[in-house]
Formats: C-alpha cells, sequence, structure tokens
C-alpha cells in the first residue's frame, strides 16, 4: 500500500447518499453496542461509589475507603488511551468493524468476571488486585470503542444527516446509564446485608445476555464505507498515531482541552455527585440514583435532537453553546443539591445530564472526526478523546473529593475546578476547524 496523508480528508463531509438500509443499521447497531459496552462500564461506577468501599476496602476509614474505591475507578480511565492507540492503530489499518466486535468481547468479560470475584473478606487484598485488572480491561476496551462506534455511525451515514447518525452511539451512553441505574437501583433495595454479600453481583453477572445480544447485532454491520474506499484506493499509513502526533498535534491538543471539560462534567454529575450526595448531604441514595436515571431516559430523547440540530447550525457552534450553558449551570447544580428537597435534587441531576450533557456530546462524533483525514481518523479520535477521558473523568472523582474536604465539605473548590475546565474547552474549541460553509451563514 502506498503511504498517503490525505486520504480524502473531506470524505466524512461528502460522503454520497448511501442507501437507507447500510447507513441505518450502522447507526442503530452503533447505538445498540454502546449501550451494552456503557452498561457494563456505568456498573463499574455506580458500585465504585456506593459499594466497594465496603467489600473491597473495609480496613480503611469511610472517606479513604471512597477514595480507594474511586482510584480503582479511575484505572479504567489509564486503560481507555492504551486502547485508543492499540484499536485505533488496527482499526485504521484492518477496519472498524474487527475492532468493535473484540471490544465487545474485551467490556463485557472483565465485567462478568467481576461479579464473580470474592470479597477482601475472603481472599484480602488479592480482591482489590483482580478489580483493579478487570477495570483496566474494561478502560482498554472503552478506549477502543468509542471512536470505531462514532465512525461507523458518521462515515455511513449521508450528508445532512451525519451529526445525527452520529449522535446514535453517543445515545448509547445513556441508554447504558438508564439500564445500569436500574439494576443497581433494584439490587439497592435488597436489605443491606443481602445487597453486600451477593445482591451487587446480579447486574454484572447478567452482562453475559447483553454480551451475546451485542455480538449478533455487530455481526451484520457492513465495513465503513470511508474504510473500504482507503482499501479500493490502496491508501494507508503504517503507524498512523505517528502521522496524528507528527502532522495534526493542534488537532490533538483541541480536542483533549475541548473534551476534557465535558468528560469531567459527567461523571461529576453520575459518579462524584451520587457519592456527594448520598455520603456528604445524607440524602437517599435510591433517590439521587433514580434522579440520575431519569436524566439519561431525557438523554435518550435529547441527544439525537441535539444530533439533528447541530446538522442544522454546526458542530462546533452547538458545542460551544453547550460550554457556555456548563459554565453558567455549574454553581445552581451544586445549590439546588444542597437544599435536599427531592425535588430540586431531582432537577440538578436531570438537567446535568439529560440537557447539559446532550448539548456536548452529541456534537462530539463528527466534530472530533472531521479535525482529521480518514487513514488516521480511528487513532486521532481514539487517542485524544480518551486522554481526555483521563484528565476529565479518571481523575474528576478523586480530585473533587480532596477539593470538598479541603473546603470542609463546601463545594466552591469543586465549582471553581468545573467552571476552569469549561474556560479551558472553549478556546480551544475556537481554535478547531470550523464548521462547512453551509453552517456559517446560520
Amino acid at each position: 500500500m502506498k503511504n498517503a496523508t490525505t486520504a480524502d480528508a473531506g470524505a466524512i463531509g461528502a460522503n454520497p447518499a448511501k442507501k437507507a438500509k447500510p447507513y441505518r443499521l450502522a447507526g442503530m447497531a452503533s447505538m445498540a453496542g454502546t449501550t451494552i459496552e456503557w452498561y457494563d462500564f456505568f456498573l463499574y461506577g455506580t458500585a465504585a461509589a456506593l459499594i466497594f468501599n465496603k467489600i473491597f476496602f473495609p480496613a480503611l476509614d469511610p472517606i479513604s475507603g471512597v477514595l480507594a474505591a474511586f482510584a480503582t475507578y479511575a484505572v479504567g480511565f489509564l486503560g481507555r488511551p492504551l486502547g485508543g492507540v492499540i484499536f485505533g492503530h488496527f482499526g485504521d489499518r484492518i477496519g472498524r468493524k474487527s475492532m468493535l466486535l473484540l471490544t465487545l468481547l474485551m467490556m463485557g468479560i472483565p465485567t462478568i468476571i467481576i461479579g464473580l470475584i470474592p470479597t477482601y473478606d475472603q481472599i484480602g487484598y488479592w480482591a482489590a488486585l483482580i478489580l483493579v485488572l478487570m477495570r483496566f480491561l474494561q478502560g482498554m476496551a472503552v478506549g477502543g470503542e468509542w471512536g470505531g462506534a462514532v465512525l461507523m455511525a458518521v462515515e455511513h451515514a449521508p450528508e445532512g444527516k451525519k451529526g445525527f447518525y452520529g449522535s446514535l452511539p453517543q445515545t448509547g451512553v445513556g441508554a447504558g446509564l438508564v439500564l445500569a441505574s436500574l439494576a443497581m437501583g433494584l439490587v439497592a433495595k435488597l436489605p443491606e446485608a443481602d445487597m453486600l454479600s451477593w445482591g451487587w453481583r446480579l447486574p454484572f453477572i447478567a452482562s453475559i445476555v447483553l454480551l451475546g445480544v451485542g455480538w449478533v447485532i455487530r455481526l451484520k454491520v457492513p465495513e465503513s464505507p470511508d474504510f473500504e474506499k482507503m482499501k479500493k484506493q490502496n491508501i494507508a499509513v503504517k503507524i498512523p498515531l505517528f502521522q496524528v502526533l507528527r502532522n495534526h498535534p493542534r488537532e490533538t491538543l483541541t480536542i483533549i482541552g475541548a473534551r476534557t471539560a465535558e468528560n469531567a462534567w459527567f461523571y461529576m454529575s453520575v459518579t462524584f455527585a451520587l457519592a456527594y450526595a448520598a455520603n456528604q448531604l445524607q440524602i437517599p441514595r435510591g433517590d439521587v440514583l433514580n434522579a440520575i436515571t431519569a436524566g439519561a431516559a431525557l438523554s435518550l430523547i435529547t441527544m439525537p435532537l441535539c444530533g439533528h440540530l447541530s446538522d442544522k447550525v454546526g458542530q462546533r457552534r452547538l458545542y460551544f453553546a453547550g460550554l457556555l450553558l456548563l459554565c453558567a449551570f455549574v454553581y445552581p447544580f451544586f445549590a439546588m443539591l444542597e437544599t435536599r428537597e427531592p425535588l430540586l435534587v431531582w432537577w440538578a441531576m436531570v438537567l446535568a445530564v439529560g440537557v447539559v450533557f446532550p448539548i456536548l456530546y452529541a456534537p462530539e462524533s463528527l466534530l472530533f472526526a472531521r479535525q482529521f483525514p480518514a487513514e488516521i481518523r480511528y487513532s486521532g479520535i481514539s487517542v485524544s478523546v480518551q486522554l481526555a477521558g483521563v484528565l476529565g473523568g479518571g481523575f474528576a472523582p478523586m480530585i473533587a473529593t480532596k477539593l470538598l474536604a479541603y473546603a470542609d465539605g463546601s463545594p466552591h473548590y469543586v465549582i471553581v475546578y468545573l467552571i476552569g475546565m469549561g474556560v479551558v474547552a472553549l478556546f480551544c474549541t475556537a481554535l478547531m476547524k470550523p464548521d462547512p460553509a453551509r453552517h456559517r451563514a446560520l
């Protein structure tokens, strides 16, 4: 294959219209696959906030136990860049579809194993070690999953609908969160002793059913047309990551900076805020989980709506607006939680997950994919997005917990932390490639 640097960078914005069945199948299959993978991933986050400190780190005091549980949670984010590098490389070299089948297995099998791990009382810190290893494999899977799923959606989609179809795998995040929250909410109704001994394991073990369903669905999806075009034209890059870092440092850094704030906002809303509300504010964990579930359910509507809107106004413009909204909503969000009023707490979570997050997350697929040419696109978006995940999501709950301690339980430092990341993200978004000309006059 010849070593090319410009396999139509505009293919993603100039793809000829496809037959309905292939691009719709790709969009729905991407959504189904990401739903399954994010269900597995979110189960861990919820369990880390509510359960793992008690069964894997019982020798530590409550605060240290929560920090230790969040530390194992963060390990998953450390695995994401590695997954992005490995799966991005082979996704650019041998195809998107095969990588998505592998990431599905790499997420599902460790999730099932987590549900079978003995507790600290049974095997000591070996339990925590196995937990960390499985979480790392989950992180690698997510690191490879996202790039492949969004590219299968946007590269199949016809011009004028790429933003909408690119939002469908993003919608899978909300769907996965709904399933994970419902599953953990059901076991949370069990007596404390039953939940801690065996109840929490059931949602993890149930992943075996979803794994089988996801495998069947993804087998039916045709390979990306942009990748097939690369094969036909005999275009390939030997080591895509090297070209990403050498020729596209601006694109990589701006995505990292822009995405870090969005990622931090999401995980602070669904993970840190859950622990903060349940442990610090003494709000019943079931109430908070229900509110998160409601917000995620709302995102099943608002995410594709925002994807459709991005096709009308432009992905960069919508993302910029979402960052402004994030900065404006941070203080009201925590103020509403601190009231401890059930209705205000519910609305805080619903607006955070169901409104603010979709405005940011829906346009990301096409916005970020447009920054790189097709032959290095899987590597480019995977590495940059997953590095942002480490900075914004992996360590955000731990940083926020420390900031909360420094402020004697007040969220003021946490608010400043989130707004600061929002300002950086606004600057980085402004430096990205502009939306296509059809959006500039809107």
